[in-house]
């Protein structure tokens, strides 16, 4: 007879990834014959450009693929320094950057070096689906706060002052957003600051990972850049990931005051130690290598995401804002809640319309719920024209047939 394998009473609190769950039921309808289309990914269908992809072979061959410091090799680091400074105007020393296996890695090792229990940490509302579950597994409770479509989906400085308690100890921001493509001005980011200045308990954690992908000539700023008093206490997170198309090659780094750094690289040193080698000499040439495909490839999701926005907004009952960043859409589907879908099954939540759509039609998307503000879906834009048409036709097909 097997042992009763009994699983961590902490695990019980945390959800699996739904975007994750969505790609993979997706990959799943594909092999099994079906004509699936996938908007649940948020992976670039770009491909990794090959000044960088020679960096990684160049890597290989030179024979470049031993363990590295826990934290990341010291070229890596000035490179990101370098970045910091350049794109940012923020100034980092080597020893005040901290680079992991991907974005996760980063903001799962400030959080397990940082929460005790009864900590909290500030998740505004949409937001990626991982932010609070990795708080709740790094011992601390997230708290949720709805910004909904007349904030334009972004917090307020009134909705973090009366979110903020003696126990807050990070506030998680994310611009562009995953999952709406919301992104902050810089008076939008200086009022946040403002309400921070005022409680000096609270430390800012700031996801840039879609910094690039800008649109419309929106400029983009980071928090300590349009604040540097919060200089001190805010963690700088960017990556390799959506920029420069590298997902798989797993590459997150952050740049933060130096008592916080050394506790992350502990964490690291620990758990998964160095990211892959190879990819770290990539992300090497990523940085400091040639620019001129990021405006390229933006204006091709800037068109994807105006033909989106219109696309969703001719299906009855959806309303899609247009964002300012990212390759996500956040439509409301609050117009079809309450109806029926040709399968007889009646629309009571996003999940309901987010899994109808999947077997009608066969368009996967993710439910808003997982992202903590329903009811909406996240649509990513973040492949071919082609697949977005034919996707766009499905949706609105789906809704006329909705009764």
């Amino acid at each position: 007879m097997a042992a009763d394998l009994r699983l961590s009473d902490a695990l019980d609190r945390v959800k699996p990834s739904a975007t994750i769950a969505v790609t993979t039921k997706a990959a799943e309808l594909k092999r099994a014959g079906h004509d699936v289309i996938g908007l649940g990914a948020g992976e670039p269908d770009f491909d990794t450009p090959e000044n960088i992809k020679a960096a990684g072979i160049r890597a290989i061959q030179e024979g470049k693929t031993k363990y590295t410091p826990a934290d990341g090799l010291p070229e890596l680091k000035e490179a990101i320094v370098g970045k910091f400074q350049r794109e940012n105007g923020l100034t980092y020393t080597p020893a005040q950057i901290h680079v992991a296996p991907g974005g996760k890695p980063v903001i799962y090792n400030a959080l397990v070096a940082t929460l005790n229990p009864g900590d909290e940490v500030i998740c505004p509302a949409p937001y990626w689906v991982s932010y609070p579950e990795m708080v709740l597994m790094a011992g601390g409770e997230p708290v949720k706060v709805e910004c909904g479509p007349n904030s334009s989906y972004k917090l307020t400085p009134e909705a973090l002052e009366g979110a903020i308690t003696p126990n807050t100890k990070w506030l998680i921001l994310n611009s562009p957003s995953n999952p709406t493509g919301a992104a902050y001005t810089r008076a939008e980011l200086k009022a946040l600051a403002d309400v921070l200045l005022r409680h000096p308990q609270v430390w800012v954690m700031t996801d840039d990972m879609y910094e690039h992908l800008v649109y419309d000539d929106f400029e983009f700023t980071t928090i300590a850049q349009v604040e540097p008093a919060l200089w001190e206490r805010t963690l700088t997170i960017n990556g390799v990931s959506k920029a420069y198309a590298m997902t798989g090659w797993r590459i997150g780094y952050a740049g933060g005051p130096d008592k916080l750094i050394k506790a992350m690289s502990k964490v690291i040193s620990q758990t998964t130690s160095n990211p892959c080698s190879i990819s770290q000499y990539a992300a090497i040439e990523a940085l400091n290598g040639p620019q001129d495909f990021l405006p390229v490839r933006k204006a091709a999701y800037q068109a994807r995401r105006d033909m989106v926005v219109e696309g969703l907004n001719k299906a009855p009952g959806l309303h899609c804002p247009t964002p300012e960043g990212a390759f996500y859409v956040y439509p409301s589907c609050a117009g079809v809640i309450g109806k029926t879908a040709p399968s007889g099954k009646v629309i009571e939540t996003d999940e309901d319309f987010a899994t109808e759509l999947l077997e009608t039609e066969k368009v996967a998307v993710v439910f808003g719920a997982a992202f903590g503000l329903s009811p909406a879906f996240r649509v990513s834009y973040a492949t071919s024209e082609d697949a977005l048409k034919e996707a766009l036709a499905r949706i609105q097909r789906f809704c006329s047939a909705l009764k």
